[in-house]
C-alpha cells in the first residue's frame, strides 16, 4: 500500500497543473500561480516521501515526468500567454498589435520543457544536481511574475514593486525570457541541486548560504524575492560552475 502514496501526491501535482490551465483559460491567472506554487511543494514531496518509506519504482518515475510537463511546462506556458494577451488589452503594443501570432511564440516553454524532462530521464549525471535549469524554477521564475503583477499592494519591508512591475510586465520581453529561459532548460551548465542528502555543513555550504539568502530576501521583498531569487540562482550556478572549472 505504502509504494502507491508518493504517486498519489504525484498525482497531486498532475491535478493542480489541470486545474491551473482551467482557470487560466477563465481569466483567474493568480488562482492558476498560486496552483502551480502548490504543484511544485507536491513535487518536492513526493521524492522526500518515497525516500522516507524507501520506495522506488520506474512507473513513480515515468508519472513524475508527465506530470511535470503539466505543471511546469504547459500549464506556465498557457499563463504566460493568457498573461501577455491581458498586458495588450491594457496597453497598445504596435509590434504584437500588427503581427498578434508572435504571442504564441511563448509555447516554446512548454516544448523544451518536455524536452528537459526526456533529457532529465536519460541523463545519469544528474544525480546531485541538474544540467540545465530546472522546469520547477523555470515555471517559478514566470509566474511569480504574474503574483507580483496581479498584487501590487502586497506587503513588503523594502518596496521594489514599481521597479520590478515596469520591467517584468512588458510583453517583448516576456516573450524573450521565454526564449532565454527555455534555452537554459536544456543547456549544459552545471546548475546546484536544494535537496540536501544531510543536514551537515559539509558538501551543502552552497544550499544552506542560498536557503538563508531566500529566507531574508523573502522577508524583505515578500512575492517579489522570487523572480530575482531564480535569476540570483542561475547567475550563481554559472558563476560557481565557472570558479570550479578555473580553480580545477
Amino acid at each position: 500500500m505504502k509504494k502507491h502514496i508518493p504517486n498519489a501526491i504525484t498525482s497531486l501535482n498532475l491535478l493542480c497543473g489541470c486545474i491551473a490551465i482551467i482557470n487560466a483559460f477563465e481569466g483567474i491567472l493568480y488562482w492558476s500561480a498560486i496552483l502551480i506554487f502548490l504543484a511544485a511543494f507536491f513535487d518536492f514531496m513526493d521524492g522526500a516521501v518515497a525516500r522516507m518509506l524507501k520506495v522506488s519504482h520506474p512507473l513513480g518515475e515515468q508519472l513524475d515526468s508527465l506530470a511535470d510537463v503539466i505543471s511546469f511546462g504547459l500549464a506556465p506556458g498557457i499563463i504566460l500567454y493568457q498573461f501577455i494577451k491581458e498586458l495588450i488589452s491594457q496597453t497598445e503594443y504596435p509590434l504584437l498589435l500588427e503581427y498578434p501570432w508572435l504571442v504564441y511564440l511563448v509555447l516554446i516553454i512548454p516544448v523544451f520543457s518536455a524536452l528537459r524532462l526526456a533529457k532529465f530521464n536519460i541523463d545519469t549525471r544528474q544525480t546531485d544536481g541538474f544540467i540545465g535549469l530546472a522546469t520547477p524554477a523555470n515555471a517559478s521564475f514566470f509566474i511569480s511574475i504574474v503574483l507580483v503583477y496581479s498584487f501590487p499592494e502586497h506587503f513588503q519591508v523594502i518596496d521594489i514593486k514599481d521597479v520590478l512591475i515596469p520591467i517584468f510586465s512588458h510583453p517583448l520581453l516576456l516573450l524573450i525570457l521565454s526564449f532565454v529561459f527555455s534555452f537554459l532548460l536544456v543547456s549544459e551548465i552545471p546548475m546546484f541541486s536544494l535537496k540536501a542528502k544531510s543536514l551537515s555543513w559539509k558538501g551543502n555550504e552552497q544550499r544552506f548560504i542560498f536557503l538563508g539568502l531566500f529566507i531574508v530576501m523573502l522577508f524583505l521583498f515578500s512575492i517579489s524575492a522570487i523572480p530575482l531569487l531564480i535569476l540570483l540562482y542561475i547567475i550563481w550556478s554559472v558563476l560557481s560552475t565557472f570558479l570550479f572549472s578555473k580553480k580545477g
